[in-house]
């Protein structure tokens, strides 16, 4: 495989699906930037992209396997995140508390909330509704304490200030 980026994404019957592995990888690569530190150039965020379509994609054996993945949507979401980083912490921070702001939180935590705010501010074609119940999900995926509540009520926050119409 070249370093090129892989080509589009084939329409499927499973396209739900695949968008839910997407939101979930996205979170995970964000959170991947965050951990290490990285500077968000896009020669670093690419480099990212292209380590999960080597490594992560339909690839069997790996525990962060994921094997049917929108990659179209998990680029989108990557690079759309790191790209407007700084205003989308700006926009979560509006919906926190002053006692817990947005550098307190976890990392994935963190991470799950740039991914779901993104999407609820860029992303109009996709209902709030649904990108509210997709990051519930992932932060399930990850935490089985108060956090998902807390993804909830941020995204849902949000989501009627954004886009108060489909409310």
């Amino acid at each position: 495989m070249s370093d090129s980026l892989p080509p589009k994404s084939p329409p499927g019957r499973l396209s739900g699906r695949r968008r839910s592995a997407a939101r979930l990888a996205a979170v995970q690569a964000l959170y991947q930037l965050d951990v290490n530190r990285t500077e968000l150039t896009a020669a670093n965020i690419d480099a990212v992209i292209r380590e999960f379509f080597r490594h992560r994609f339909g690839q069997e054996g790996n525990g962060d396997y994921l094997a049917d993945v929108d990659r179209d949507l998990f680029v989108d979401i990557v690079r759309g995140a790191t790209g407007r980083q700084d205003d989308l912490d700006k926009l979560i921070s509006t919906a926190l508390t002053d006692d817990w702001p947005l550098q307190r939180l976890e990392l994935v935590l963190r991470a799950t909330l740039r991914a779901g705010a993104y999407e609820l501010w860029v992303r109009g074609d996709v209902p709030a509704r649904v990108v509210i119940n997709e990051y519930l999900e992932v932060a399930h995926a990850f935490f089985s304490g108060k956090e998902p509540s807390l993804v909830n009520g941020v995204l849902d926050r949000l989501a009627r200030n954004l886009r108060s119409a489909e409310f």
